[in-house]
C-alpha cells in the first residue's frame, strides 16, 4: 500500500512541476499589429493572433490543473502519512514544486510537449470557451506598455532603431516637444523685424525697398516698433493703382493685428494660427511691449524640424542674425553693458 501511495505522490508532483513549468510563446508584437497583418494575409501572424487570444484561457487552465494536483498531493499524503506528518509533506510539496519546474530540463520537456500539442489544445479551448468562463482568470496583457511621461515616449521613439527614419523620428519628437516649447524660442526678435509706418507712402523707392526685404508681410506702426496697427501684405502692394504717385500703407493694411505672448507654447501658438486663420502674430511680453513676431511658417518649422522657405529666409537663421546685432542697436562707440 505504502508503495502504491508512494507512486501516486511521485506521479502527481511531477505533473505538477511539468504543467507548472509550462510558459506559453507570447508574440514579440502588439494585438493591433497581429491584426492588421493578419488581416493582409499573414498565416503566421494569424495563428499568433489566435494564440494571443486564447492566452487568458491557457493559464487559467493551467492554474486549475495546478491546483487539481496540488490537493491531490494533499489527499495521498494524508492518507499515506497521517495528517501530522501528511501535511508536513504536503506543504513540503506546495513550497518547493515551483523551484523543481524551474529546473532546465523539466522546463524543456514541458515546452516541448506543450509546443507539440498546442494546436489540440487551442481547438479544445475554443470549442468550450463558454463552458471555461467559470475557472477564467485576469492576467495582466503581456504586450501593454504602459508610459509615464513625454520624455519616456521620446527615448522610446529615438531608441527605435531602424523602424523609423531619422525624419520620422525628428518629427515625432519636435511634435511632442510641442508642449514645452515657447512663442520666444521660434520667433523672429524685434531688433531684425523689418516693419513699416502707416504714415509711409508707397512709393516705388520704397516699395524697391520693401521687395528687397525678402519678407511678404511687415509690421505696420505708428511710431514706433511697440505700437503696431496693423499688417501689410505683398498682396496688397499689387492691389495699388499705378496711376496714383504713392499710396499710404494705412489705406492698404490689414487693420486686424493678433498678440500672443512670448511665453506661450507652440502648441497654443499653432492653434491660436488654425482659429484665426492668421499668419503672421506679433509677440509681446508681460509689459505689452513687441518683443518679435511669429509666424505660421515658424510653428510649422519648429514642429517638422526642418526649414521651409517662405518668409525670412534669407537667412537660415534669423535669432543669430539679430543676435550679431546688424542694427546697431543701443550701442555706440561709449556704450558699456552692466
Amino acid at each position: 500500500m505504502s508503495f502504491i501511495y508512494l507512486s501516486l505522490l511521485l506521479i502527481s508532483v511531477a505533473l505538477l512541476c511539468l504543467i507548472d513549468s509550462i510558459r506559453p510563446k507570447n508574440s514579440e508584437l502588439g494585438v493591433y499589429e497581429l491584426e492588421r497583418r493578419a488581416k493582409s494575409g499573414d498565416t503566421e501572424s494569424e495563428r499568433e493572433l489566435r494564440r494571443e487570444n486564447l492566452l487568458v484561457d491557457v493559464v487559467s487552465l493551467q492554474r486549475m490543473a495546478v491546483a487539481l494536483l496540488l490537493v491531490i498531493s494533499v489527499v495521498i499524503s494524508v492518507s499515506w502519512l497521517g495528517w501530522l506528518f501528511g501535511t508536513a509533506l504536503a506543504v513540503l510539496i506546495s513550497l518547493q514544486y515551483n523551484k523543481l519546474g524551474q529546473l532546465g530540463f523539466i522546463t524543456n520537456l514541458s515546452n516541448k510537449y506543450y509546443d507539440r500539442y498546442e494546436a489540440r489544445l487551442l481547438d479544445f479551448l475554443e470549442r468550450y470557451s463558454k463552458l471555461l468562463r467559470i475557472v477564467r482568470v485576469s492576467i495582466p496583457e503581456p504586450n501593454t506598455v504602459k508610459l509615464h511621461s513625454r520624455e519616456e515616449l521620446t527615448h522610446l521613439v529615438e531608441d527605435s532603431g531602424g523602424l523609423l527614419t531619422v525624419d520620422e523620428k525628428k518629427l515625432i519628437t519636435n511634435g511632442l516637444g510641442a508642449s514645452s516649447r515657447r512663442v520666444s524660442d521660434i520667433m523672429t526678435p524685434r531688433s531684425v523685424v523689418n516693419s513699416i509706418d502707416s504714415k509711409e507712402h508707397l512709393g516705388p523707392l520704397v516699395l524697391d525697398d520693401l521687395h528687397k526685404t525678402g519678407n511678404s508681410r511687415f509690421p505696420v506702426i505708428d511710431k514706433d516698433i511697440d505700437h503696431v496697427v496693423g499688417i501689410l501684405h505683398i498682396r496688397d502692394m499689387l492691389e495699388i493703382d499705378s496711376r496714383r504717385k504713392s499710396t499710404s500703407v494705412a489705406s492698404v493694411m490689414d487693420k486686424r493685428v493678433f498678440y500672443i505672448k512670448e511665453d506661450q507654447t507652440v502648441e497654443h501658438a499653432l492653434a491660436a494660427f488654425l482659429r484665426t486663420h492668421y499668419h503672421l502674430f506679433i509677440v509681446i511680453n508681460e509689459f505689452r511691449e513687441t518683443v518679435g513676431i511669429v509666424t505660421l511658417e515658424d510653428v510649422i518649422e519648429a514642429i517638422l524640424g526642418r526649414k521651409i522657405n517662405d518668409e525670412f529666409d534669407q537667412h537660415s537663421d534669423l535669432r543669430s542674425v539679430a543676435a550679431r546685432n546688424p542694427r546697431k542697436n543701443n550701442h555706440t562707440e561709449s556704450s558699456t553693458d552692466v
